[in-house]
């Protein structure tokens, strides 16, 4: 009894856990008007503990939560999740097969270290796993890779531990340079990454966070899908390594890391968090933090958390300047109104030195792009330091929006410049394989409703709603 009492209190400290299939839940998040999953209590963080002998058994299962599911009609007038807190849904950092094997890639290095002695070996083997899985141009993918390790401690790593939580599926290049990653995840599902190389020697990669997403956001091509559930730290910090392995001899060094892919980041928060400080570790992927930048629509008191627990650069996806709009456009807005969330930024930001939220505006012809729009940007942002990057919105099969035309955006972007904003314009990349801002994932049968449009806006649009 005490062996096992020791094993379990091991498991939760190092916050491993089992998957089980998320395939048995995809059908009760038919969209993004579904039920977010129940809360989960995380494992409490790591503490110190006795080492556990060789004999004691380190891993143990543990099943994933359960997920609710309380659709909406298109045409209610209310969108609004069911819970009050956006909780991250769990998934796997271990795999629940025969071995118990744990994947590497979704352990901080604390949790590393404690799994390295928990089998025997020294604290100094598991900084020269760690060095071999994120720095050194190794990018180790498997035991033969791992040089300079000597062979008890690769066969003990063979045995207890897989290297990768995705399999690469395919590699598409768009004519402009920009290559988009399509992995398979242990239950079949698919998620994209972007590398995005840049002439002044900066190459950024775009992970996802989520497969599909619950935010439904109406300009969005991911928000089409619905959530299916959220990735799990591995499978976040293997896109970054993967491009790395991949593509760092075609489009050189990958300097910068945006969490703009695929999902709303902060809705799988822990996950991400987790994630961003791997990526930061000086001794592993060692991304400066100011480079590393999660975005969100507005989760707010997520957007707290972040600020407070990480050094990573923060983008706000504001897309609007009235809550008519944003309620539209951005349903989570009906949650966290415009207000709340800007204001949220000023007190949070007044205790930061020399942090910048980067808001990002989306702009969509006659709907978001007057010059009155613009006027009332710059009133919003007042008192929070930020730049705002206008993005040219990148279309997709069903979308209702129209891109602004060059002119108007240089003039949107004139009178914000003129009202003391820092302003950058971000065009269109990689659309011709769909991998551009917005454009990412696979639409299935059961698709996110269709919000309905405000009257005066109907005109703005290609075709009436």
């Amino acid at each position: 009894m005490g062996i096992m009492i020791r094993r379990l209190s091991t498991m939760r400290r190092l916050e491993i856990i089992s998957v089980t299939n998320s395939a048995g839940v995809a059908p009760a998040l038919l969209s993004s008007t579904a039920a977010f999953a129940e809360n989960l209590a995380l494992p409490s963080p790591l503490r110190n503990h006795h080492r556990l002998t060789n004999s004691i058994r380190f891993l143990e299962s543990r099943s994933l939560v359960t997920f609710s599911s309380s659709c909406l009609s298109s045409s209610s007038a209310a969108y609004l999740p069911t819970l009050d807190e956006f909780s991250s849904t769990t998934s796997s950092v271990a795999r629940d097969d025969d071995n118990q094997k744990v994947v590497l890639k979704g352990m901080s290095y604390a949790a590393l270290q404690e799994w390295v002695e928990s089998h025997g070996f020294r604290p100094g083997q598991a900084m020269m796993l760690w060095k071999r899985l994120y720095k050194d141009n190794v990018w180790a993918n498997d035991a033969d890779e791992l040089e300079g390790l000597n062979k008890d401690f690769k066969r003990m790593i063979s045995e207890h531990a897989e290297f990768g939580a995705l399999s690469l599926k395919d590699v598409r290049s768009a004519s402009d340079g920009t290559r988009k990653i399509l992995f398979t995840l242990d239950d079949g599902l698919v998620i994209e990454t972007v590398v995005i190389p840049c002439d002044r020697g900066r190459t950024t990669v775009c992970v996802s966070s989520q497969v599909g997403c619950a935010m439904n956001c109406q300009f969005c091509y991911t928000g089409r899908m619905g959530l299916k559930r959220n990735l799990t730290a591995a499978e976040i910090v293997e896109q970054a390594v993967y491009a790395r392995r991949l593509l760092s001899h075609e489009v050189g060094s990958i300097t910068n890391v945006v969490f703009m892919g695929m999902g709303e980041p902060f809705h799988n928060i822990d996950n991400v968090i987790k994630a961003a400080n791997i990526m930061v570790d000086e001794n592993g992927l060692h991304f400066s933090p100011r480079k590393v930048t999660v975005s969100t629509s507005g989760l707010v008191p997520q957007l707290k958390r972040f600020l407070r627990e990480s050094n990573c650069a923060l983008a706000v996806s504001l897309n609007a300047t009235t809550d008519e709009v944003r309620n539209w456009i951005m349903p989570i807005n009906r949650k966290y109104k415009l207000s709340l969330l800007l204001e949220t930024l000023r007190e949070e930001l007044s205790s930061k030195h020399k942090y910048k939220v980067l808001f990002e505006y989306v702009m969509l012809a006659g709907v978001n792009d007057s010059m009155d729009d613009a006027s009332r940007l710059v009133e919003l942002v007042q008192g929070i330091p930020c730049k705002i990057n206008l993005i040219q919105f990148n279309p997709h099969s069903g979308s209702q929006f129209v891109q602004t035309d060059e002119d108007q955006m240089i003039k949107f972007r004139n009178v914000l410049a003129g009202g003391g904003c820092t302003v950058l314009m971000r065009f269109s990349r990689g659309n011709d394989q769909m991998a551009a801002c917005g454009q990412l994932g696979m639409l299935g049968s059961v698709q996110a409703p269709v919000m309905r449009v405000p009257e005066r806006f109907r005109t703005a649009l290609k075709a009436s709603v």
